[in-house]
């Protein structure tokens, strides 16, 4: 192989474990934002039903943010041609809506 071609190679391979990593790292936020709006939804259903208010908002915010977490790791699959999600879904699925 002549040099041009080894770097080229060494480029691909660059590319491809930074692609890796780029969805390492969605997953982990992800997974970050589901334990804490399953931590926060364990607090809610032990909370005194008079004071949950705040507690469903805090609930809330950390919902959407594993939905745009969520959404984040779909679009980094998507870049790398991983075009289908049902493992996604099976192993992160999104956090239910909290009601009053």
């Amino acid at each position: 192989m002549t040099r041009r071609g080894e770097g080229v190679k060494r480029l691909e391979e660059e590319i491809v474990r930074e692609k890796a990593a780029a969805l390492g790292r969605a997953g982990e936020r992800l997974e970050d934002a589901l334990a804490a709006t399953t931590a926060l939804g364990r607090a809610l259903d032990a909370e005194d039903p008079a004071r949950r208010a705040p507690l469903l908002a805090e609930y809330e915010a950390a919902r959407r943010r594993a939905l745009a977490a969520r959404t984040a790791l779909l679009i980094q699959r998507e870049a790398i041609g991983l075009r289908h999600h049902r493992d996604v879904d099976r192993q992160f699925p999104e956090p239910p809506p909290r009601r009053p």
